[in-house]
């Protein structure tokens, strides 16, 4: 990752052990996870200036790609360089035009702006710093400020950022040019290989089975800081029965000549109406925790009176000279394994959900705000809870809405496509580390994120395979402040013989993908409900941990009809999945935990024989979001599915039914909290239980 700070400028880290002793106190200059990365957000003493709209763009098509950088296209407009064309940012570049060849090309593009900054933004003001940042720019990038080179990235979906207080002019216009690069490689996440044909045309190509889109997929932001200002904060939240605990380490970036004993923080935590309900703060306090009484926690939609509910923790960074605000929206809940059950505020879970593609027409993977809202209206509309970011990092304008909205999510890493043994080297290993990295960076205080993916469908048959999951499952563990869940998605057997799978071991939860009446018994949906429960079975009583499925269907065009089903008519695809429903509904209640619709809606795929007219057919929307026969059958599904929920939940059922309704008179012993004889009480209520009946 590129280093967020002008060389001039040092992060301060004063690190108190905290959240459950794992940050140690001798490290005074930076966490475990490095520098932070809020999502910028505008405060008394913070702005933000947005970049998006229309950029020059330009595809170099010279025979090796290196015109422009050979020719400096970073040292002038772009468009006194040849033929430009207008490009919206965010969206994806290939569906903007008509050309064919813009759609599939592979190589360097290049865009470019020209922006103002605001007059108090004034470089004589040294109490201000601003920053430059890009929420997701697919797959490699370079970045040049007035013609000097500022920053590069790899690897899309995940934002990176530079200070560039002294690179700006404020007394005129400044130009910003970025090349973006969408080649993959072998070393690269996802991985995939290119070819040249007609001498010099690169073709690109790829194993999973999602179109390529590239660009700058997100938005632009200037934003501004004080000097001294709050660089990260990592957070962790509980319940004890009547409090609500938020445990945080924060981190301060200042000058060199401020050191930490000039720096008082302060920490409010206000609720949804405004009200303080806790406060803490004092000289060098760069951790601690805030205690709630009687709280509102985070529940899931379905779950709770409200859910979705966040308070509001306002962390004021002050020294003699200045103060910094920011505001960060926090859920108070606890995720948890028990057994065979998901808890979310110890209370089972129950995961009816989607895998789904940031993916519309014209914008491609391209941000975009009203289909964002839309996505979720319609997960609201089925009756769903949870979705997974396959196969890579959505927006953090997502991630937002769901914790508002209560919906739970799986957060994928972009590691998928991995089809070939020599893809897993120790090149991509590095790179796997530092992108599981850079997502929990970001996505660590969100409360809907209830569980971490690290791969969709690996080559997970091999031992050295195994092992390189196994690194990354327990470096995403240690990573991760708040301990989450960490799976990874297999599609390979359960039982011992041909592609075996040797990883699953090393998950919290077993995740898989099976498209039984589809790429197994096709046309064949007699024998679906059976497989399923054999390879269900057989996955858990191998390995004894709860398991979900998290992708079936089947392909349906829109319209398409028989009185007679078959294959990719709407019938069809509503008669697979009614196979799978009652395994589901006679599983969930002994170690099925979840279960998830491949997919939301039709999505772009390269183009192949099998994928008519460039699309994965398999959604139960069209692209445009319009339902088959099959999204009303899920809807009547999902909606009949409810999850109970109580503000004291042990994962025994006689002790929540004992705490929440007490006693009965004919019995002697009354409590409202656990006592030392809580079992034999259990043991003996179970006992009078079984002679009543």
């Amino acid at each position: 990752m590129i280093t967020l700070l002008h060389t001039q400028v040092i992060a301060i880290v004063i690190v108190i052990v905290s959240i459950a002793n794992r940050i140690s106190s001798k490290n005074p200059h930076a966490s475990k996870n490095g520098r932070g990365m809020l999502f910028p957000r505008d405060s008394e003493s913070r702005q933000t200036k947005y970049l998006d709209g229309m950029w020059d763009f330009k595809a170099d098509k010279s025979p090796y790609q290196n015109e422009g950088f050979e020719n400096m296209w970073y040292d002038q407009p772009l468009y006194k360089t040849g033929d430009v064309i207008s490009m919206p940012v965010p969206s994806s570049f290939n569906d903007i035009t008509e050309h064919r060849w813009l759609r599939d090309f592979v190589g360097w593009v290049w865009y470019d702006r020209q922006f103002y900054v605001p007059a108090a933004w004034s470089f004589m003001n040294k109490d201000l710093r601003v920053v430059l940042r890009f929420e997701s720019v697919h797959y490699y990038c370079k970045v040049w400020l007035n013609g000097y080179e500022v920053m590069s990235h790899e690897g899309g979906h995940l934002p990176f950022e530079r200070d560039i207080t002294h690179a700006l002019d404020y007394g005129g216009p400044n130009r910003l040019t970025v090349a973006v690069n969408n080649t993959l490689s072998r070393h690269t996440i996802p991985p995939g290989e290119t070819k040249i044909e007609n001498d010099f045309e690169v073709a690109q190509e790829y194993s999973f089975d999602f179109f390529n889109y590239a660009g700058i997929h997100r938005s632009v932001i200037l934003y501004t800081t004080p000097a001294v200002f709050l660089s990260d904060i990592t957070i962790a939240t509980d319940y004890l029965f009547d409090t609500g605990i938020v445990k945080f380490v924060t981190e301060v970036g200042a000058n060199d000549d401020v050191t930490k004993r000039d720096i008082t923080m302060l920490y409010e935590l206000i609720n949804k109406e405004g009200r303080l309900v806790a406060t803490v703060g004092g000289s060098q306090l760069f951790g601690g925790e805030l205690r709630v009484r009687n709280p509102s926690l985070w529940w899931p939609v379905g779950m709770g009176y409200e859910p979705g509910y966040l308070y509001t923790l306002k962390i004021t960074t002050v020294t003699k000279t200045s103060s910094d605000i920011y505001r960060l929206p926090i859920g108070i809940r606890s995720v948890k394994l028990l057994r065979t059950r998901f808890l979310i505020n110890d209370a089972p879970f129950y995961f009816k959900g989607f895998g789904k593609h940031e993916d519309s027409d014209f914008r491609g993977r391209g941000f975009d705000y009203p289909t964002l809202v839309k996505d979720l209206n319609l997960l609201t509309w089925f009756g769903a809870n949870s979705f997974r970011t396959s196969h890579y990092p959505y927006s953090e304008e997502t991630m937002n809405l769901a914790d508002a909205l209560g919906f739970v999510v799986i957060d994928e890493s972009p590691a998928v496509g991995f089809s070939k043994l020599d893809y897993f080297n120790n090149h991509t290993l590095d790179r796997h580390l530092d992108v599981m990295s850079e997502l929990i960076q970001r996505d660590k205080n969100h409360p809907s994120v209830v569980m971490w993916s690290v791969a969709n469908e690996p080559l997970s048959q091999y031992e050295h395979v195994a092992e390189h999951l196994r690194k990354v499952i327990g470096w995403t563990k240690e990573e991760d402040y708040q301990r989450r869940p960490v799976t990874f998605v297999t599609y390979m057997n359960p039982h011992e013989g041909e592609k075996e799978d040797m990883a699953v071991k090393y998950c919290d939860v077993i995740s898989f993908n099976r498209y039984y009446g589809w790429y197994t018994y096709p046309g064949r949906t007699r024998e679906i409900s059976g497989a399923l429960e054999w390879e269900m079975r057989a996955w858990y009583e191998r390995h004894r941990k709860p398991v979900m499925i998290t992708e079936y269907g089947a392909e349906a065009l829109a319209g398409l009809h028989r009185d007679r089903s078959v294959m990719y008519t709407e019938e069809y695809q509503v008669e697979v999945m009614k196979q799978y429903f009652p395994v589901f509904d006679s599983l969930r209640w002994e170690f099925l935990i979840g279960e998830m619709i491949w997919s939301f809606a039709d999505f772009a795929t390269p183009q192949d024989i099998k994928r008519i007219a460039g699309e994965n057919r398999k959604g139960v929307l069209t692209r445009q979001r319009q339902p088959k026969a099959s999204a009303h059958a899920l809807r009547s599904r999902y909606q009949s599915i409810t999850l109970n929920h109580c503000h004291r939940c042990t994962g025994d059922e006689l002790f929540d039914y004992l705490l929440r309704y007490k006693l009965t008179k004919r019995h002697s012993h009354a409590f409202e909290k656990p006592s030392p004889r809580l079992p034999a009480l259990i043991r003996e209520e179970r006992v009078n239980t079984t002679l009543d009946r």
